[in-house]
This record gives structure tokens, sequence and C-alpha cells, in this order.
């Protein structure tokens, strides 16, 4: 079984080469490049000759047409393109292998190399700003023995989900080296592998129809990671079905990493965009059969304040953030509204899964942003299942996540409902299904069983101990303003000109009345008999939603009995008087 992070260790130990010539956040900028270079070199080993041949060919066939009556650009990219058997070529003569051999042309050689990328694969290397390292590199008599050592690397035992794993744990070290949040660019696969089991499951049928196409959107896709896992997923229920993929990402290596991939999957990489997904909405008209997305936890969006707040006054629904805007210090709650706004209509639909942690459940009372976007999402039924999941499945952090699941075309047997399904015991001790050992704050890792177990408790859609299943209005409750009237020093009650109390700020209260439940019948109950002279002021009363999954899934444990006390604290007590002996003797 290949160890994709000795791997990666193995390529990051070219670093040492850099030791005091770079700083060590700055080594990424050298390692990952050069590794997609590599990647790329060796895939196109076997038919190199083949594209130097067509590619005279062209030349030639150009030059030769004074009129120049046809797009020689877009046909050698075609034509190259197919004979490579990838969306990408290399025409130039050079290999790395060959740049090695002549040391002293190294730096122009190697230019010359990367130009005769076609342009999507130049493209990549001008995000990683290569074209600074090798000056950079050959200024500090580096370039050489960095290209000779990567010349000597090797791929081909690895297929893309596995040099995706190695680009994963590289992006590690790039971001621990440079003091950055490593979980924000690295997804565990079998947290990816849950949500597109439940995505899929639902449409098990329909997917397995010979030829079927269907799109896939992340708007935080990082290196690609929930893609390529989405994409071998839906090829592993059939072979014949093709899965478009689309993706947005902020960070340029991350970027740059993705569209690789995605150029050596045959996917299409000009569907991967670069840049802020709020601010610049690289798939603005773009609308999807499924999204999943992990992004990251509670990041403040202060930043893209400006183009946020104005979206939303100006477009309201018409826009991505009609039903409300969370705080300014959680955007969590802006992907998934951003994501529903490219849903398909209600006829085709579309499914989404989202990684939160627990913030968007229930932060924020009635009235505020994060409630009146969850109102918005459970009043129009799009809301069908939150997962629990265990803690210490990530990288950067233990806390708590939970996996919803957000869809426009729920099956007939989920309308109005929701279902909850508490997962939180369905781990292994451990990092991965190969390996004990933790990394990061990684702790625990759920088994491909495990797996299985939590996609048919969804599937089923049956109360038991780990699923319950709500109405929608069972998350709704009103928030009613109690008030006490206001009195002078005698005791005496002050009223207005109407003769109504006047109401006492300093003693002003407020109940949340379970939605279902009368407000009335509610505040004689629970409110009256305490301060009888108490009223509600109905003005003020909202309706707020909250999922409370704590609540739901309480567990009474009763206290230990006195008697089993006192017999704990006698065994302590004959255990610590052998040890005051052994000490005395």
């Amino acid at each position: 079984m290949i160890n994709f992070q000795e791997r990666a260790n193995d390529i990051w130990s070219i670093a040492n080469l850099l030791r005091g010539y770079y700083k060590q956040h700055d080594y990424g900028k050298v390692i990952l490049p050069f590794t997609i270079l590599r990647r790329l070199d060796e895939l196109l080993e076997p038919t190199k000759d083949a594209v130097l041949a067509e590619a005279e060919a062209l030349n030639k066939l150009e030059k030769d047409d004074k009129a120049k009556t046809k797009n020689y650009t877009e046909l050698r990219e075609l034509k190259l393109n197919k004979i490579s058997g990838y969306r990408f070529h290399n025409r130039s003569k050079y290999t790395l292998k060959k740049l090695v051999a002549d040391a002293t042309n190294l730096q122009p050689n190697l230019r010359n190399y990367i130009n005769g990328f076609s342009i999507q694969g130049r493209e990549i290397f001008e995000y990683f700003e290569f074209d600074k390292q090798i000056a950079k590199l050959d200024e500090g008599n580096l370039l050489f023995e960095v290209t000779k050592q990567f010349s000597e690397k090797s791929y081909k035992d690895l297929d893309t989900l596995g040099m995706g794993y190695v680009f994963e744990h590289l992006i590690r070290k790039f971001a621990e080296a440079s003091n950055e949040t490593a979980g924000e660019h690295f997804t565990p696969r079998e947290i990816i592998e849950l949500m597109v089991n439940i995505l899929f499951v639902e449409d098990s049928k329909a997917l397995t129809k010979e030829g079927i196409v269907r799109t896939m959107y992340d708007p935080a896709c990082g290196t690609g990671g929930m893609l390529s896992v989405a994409e071998m997923h839906l090829k592993g229920m059939n072979e014949k079905a093709r899965l478009e993929l689309f993706g947005q990402e902020i960070n340029p290596e991350s970027y740059a990493i993705c569209k690789s991939e995605m150029l050596i999957k045959g996917q299409n990489p000009s569907q991967i965009k670069f840049g802020n997904t709020f601010t610049t909405d690289g798939l603005e008209k773009e609308k999807f059969d499924y999204m999943l997305s992990n992004p990251p936890f509670g990041v403040e969006w202060k930043k893209e304040e400006k183009v946020i707040k104005a979206e939303y006054e100006k477009l309201g629904f018409a826009g991505r953030f009609g039903p409300g805007l969370p705080r300014i210090n959680d955007g969590s709650l802006l992907f998934l509204l951003h994501m529903m706004s490219k849903m398909k209509d209600e006829t085709t639909g579309t499914r989404i899964g989202i990684i939160f942690n627990g913030s968007p459940l229930f932060n924020g009372g009635a009235g505020s942003g994060e409630s009146e976007i969850r109102k918005w999402i459970i009043e129009k039924d799009y809301l069908e299942t939150i997962i629990a999941l265990p803690d210490q499945l990530f990288y950067n952090t233990g806390i708590s996540t939970y996996l919803w699941i957000v869809t426009n075309r729920k099956s007939a047997n989920r309308k109005g409902k929701v279902q909850l399904i508490n997962a939180t015991s369905y781990f292994k001790d451990g990092s991965s299904k190969d390996s004990v050992r933790s990394l990061g704050s990684k702790r625990k890792f759920i088994s491909p069983e495990q797996i299985e177990e939590i996609t048919k408790i969804y599937g089923e859609f049956e109360e038991s101990k780990v699923c319950k299943i709500f109405d929608n209005a069972d998350f709704a409750y009103h928030r009613i303003t109690v008030d006490r009237p206001k009195k002078d020093e005698n005791g005496k009650i002050l009223k207005d000109k109407k003769g109504n109390p006047l109401a006492d700020a300093d003693f002003r209260d407020n109940e949340n009345v379970p939605f279902k439940e009368s407000i009335e019948e509610y505040f004689k109950r629970e409110v009256l008999p305490h301060v009888p002279d108490a009223w509600i002021d109905h003005s003020k009363t909202k309706v707020g939603y909250e999922i409370n999954m704590t609540k739901y899934f309480y567990e009474f444990k009763p206290l230990r009995s006195l008697e089993e006390i006192r017999q704990d604290i006698m065994k302590l007590e004959e255990e610590t008087e052998g040890l005051i002996q052994t000490v005395i003797k």
C-alpha cells in the first residue's frame, strides 16, 4: 500500500537544498510547481516525439499558408492535445532530463520548456509566479540541483487520486511552514466520501443510466479533492456516466494544483475559476445538479463587506443574499446562500452538501441574520438532513462538525420534514483506515463500513436512537417580550395618559415559545405564576429558528448513589494509606 505522506515527505526533502537561501515559509513556492512540472513531464513522455513531429508539421503548414485562412493556434491546441491524450501538451523539445543534460543553458531552456506548454498548462505556472523562482534559484546557484533532483522523481505508480493525496500533504506542509491553517486546504477523504455517498444515494437509479451527464460545483474547491472524489464515486456507480466539475478557489497555489489535476483527469480546466467567490463569482450564470463544500469555519467577511452588502441591499432575493446576512465574524452561511443561488429549478432540482461547525445551527436570536437565513431555508422546505459528525476528524481543529444536506427536490416522504442524525459515535481512533497515528488535531476517522452505516440510516429515514425526524415548524419559536410595570418609590404603578401601565425597561425580559404552542397558554403557565403583573408586548414578537442538536439527542445519566460514592472514597483512602506506609518504610 502506498504511503502518500511518505511520498510527500520524500518530495519535500528537496527543500533542504533551499535552506539558508529561501525562508522556510517560501519553500512551497519552489516545491509545489516543480512537483506539478515533473508530474506533467512524466505523463507526456510516451507521446513526446509524436507531439513534436505534429507541431513541426503544423508550423510548416502555417508558414506555407500565406493567406492565413485558418486559426492555427486553435488548430494546434486541438491536434496536439489529441496526440498527447490529455487536455494539454508540450511542444518544446525539452524534458526535465534533457534540461539537466545541458546545465550551462538551464535557465533559458527551462523557460523555453514552460512556454512550450499549451495555454491551460502555462497558466498553472503563472499562478505560481514560477518565472520569478527560476531566476532566484539560478541566482543562488540552486537551479541545476533542484531540477536534477525533481527529474529523478517518478510518480508513475500514482493515479490521479493518489497524486491528489500527495499534493494535499505537500500543501499541508507548505501551510505549516507558512504558519497558515492547513485545514483550509485539506479535507479528510472519509468526510468527502460520506458527503458524496449521501448526495448520490437518493439518485442511485438515475445515475446508473448509460451516458448520463451531471454537474458538480465547489465554491471553495482548494486542490480539488472533493470534486475528484465525487467524480470517482460516480464512475464507480456507472463507468459510462460523466460528472462535469466546476469550482472556484482563492488561494493561488491551491488553484494551480486543482487546475493541473483537472487537466490530467481530462476535465475542462476553464471550469475552475480563480478569485474570491463572494466578490467575483467566476460562474455567475451557472446552475448545477450537485454542490458540495467545506468552507473555512468562523472566518470574518469584513474585506468583502462592501460588495456583499451592496448586493444584498440592491438585489435582495434577486441576488445571492436576500434571506439575510450573518454577523461579520462568521461568513459560513454566506457560502450556503451563494450555493443555493445556483440551484436548478425544482423540476430538475439540486442537492447540496456542506460542512459547518456548530455556529450556523443556533447562533443569532430571532430577527438576526443567522436566524432569518435558517428561517428562509426551513420554511422553503430546503433543509433535508443534518448529520452530527465526531469531533477531531479534521487536521486543523478538534471541534465538532455537521454535514448539512440542502435540496429543492425532496422525495415525497421527506417533504415538510427534517432528519437529524447523531453520528458522533461512528469513528475509529487514528488518522485514516491504514494509519493509527494521529495527524495535527485529527485523532479519529470514519471507516468505510461506518460510512455505509451512516448512509443506510440516512436512506432508511426511520426514527431510532441516533435518528430523529422533525416537522419543519419544530425548529421555530416566537421570541416574546415580557414587560413589567414601572413603579415609583412608594411602589405605586406609573401609567401613561391613557391609563396603561408604563413598562420598566430594567425588568424587561424575553421568552422563547415553541412555535406550535399557544403564546397565551405558555405565558399563563410559565410566566404569570412568577410575575403576576407582567404582560406581553406583542409589537415586539419575532419568529426565530434554531437547531439544538444537543437537546434533541440528550440522554439523561442518573447520578451515582451516595453508597457508590462512599465506597469509592473508602477505596481511595485504603490505596492512599498503603502508599503512605510504603513511603514511611
